[in-house]
């Protein structure tokens, strides 16, 4: 059960990493997963705002997306930090 002071970990946790680049895998059902890269732009008391980059495959340039604290917390999706492929 996910109580509110787990919400309020996870907010402190992704304000501390407003502005940086971002990792963000959806998972969409038993085989499916979506992964993107962003920004998470800002954060709100239920919500948080990630700025998606673009891609060869999406012409939505500067998409944004909103997702709520409790999709981290059920691992609907993952944020991790960025790192480039060298």
């Amino acid at each position: 059960m996910i109580v509110r002071s787990d919400l309020e970990k996870m907010k402190e946790n992704l304000d501390s990493i407003v502005g940086q680049k971002i990792q963000l895998t959806a998972r969409r059902g038993r085989k499916r997963a979506i992964i993107r890269k962003g920004v998470i732009e800002k954060t709100y008391p239920s919500i948080f705002i990630v700025r998606l980059e673009n891609t060869r495959d999406s012409a939505q340039t500067g998409r944004r997306i909103s997702f709520s604290y409790a999709d981290v917390l059920t691992r609907v999706i993952e944020v991790s930090p960025y790192q480039s492929a060298q």
